[in-house]
């Protein structure tokens, strides 16, 4: 699996990120959803990376720079036919390991409360993030969990 910068512009990582779009509406009420689009991905304070194995994209994930200190994941999304390959863990440690050289401190996210959201959930807690409130622009919200964890020095 190779794990590049970028990919907005290719068809598959638009087709991936519409897909995530419409399962976040399907688990979530529209006023809890903070997925981000394309365009919102574009944004400079957000870096985007895209998973591929070969000329197939296997997933995706981003950071967004909250302030010079914090960041939060956005936009984890493992295609459906490479589940359960290790493809989120592996875009996971290749944020986890960004955040460490940008000199982050500490690493957040929000993801969704449902049943749906469980191996995400789980995913995190495995690499340590723990339940937190809301942070940034967040308010409570029953259908959001928001985790977060320190960001080791090298």
């Amino acid at each position: 699996m190779e794990i590049r910068t970028g990919g907005l512009d290719h068809p598959a990582v638009a087709s991936l990120l519409q897909e995530h779009l419409q399962s976040m509406a399907q688990l979530s009420p529209p006023e809890s959803i903070h997925a981000l689009d394309l365009d919102a991905l574009r944004k400079p304070q957000i870096t985007f990376w895209s998973a591929w194995q070969d000329d197939e994209l296997m997933g995706c994930g981003a950071l967004k720079q909250l302030d010079a200190a914090h960041g939060e994941i956005k936009s984890m999304r493992t295609a459906s036919r490479h589940r359960r390959k290790g493809v989120a863990a592996a875009m996971l440690e290749h944020i986890l390991d960004e955040a460490q050289r940008r000199a982050y401190t500490q690493l957040s996210l929000e993801t969704g409360s449902m049943q749906g959201f469980e191996p995400a959930r789980a995913l995190y807690a495995r690499y340590g993030f723990e339940s937190c409130g809301p942070f940034a622009d967040y308010t409570d919200d029953p259908n959001s969990v928001f985790m977060t964890r320190a960001v080791q020095r090298p």
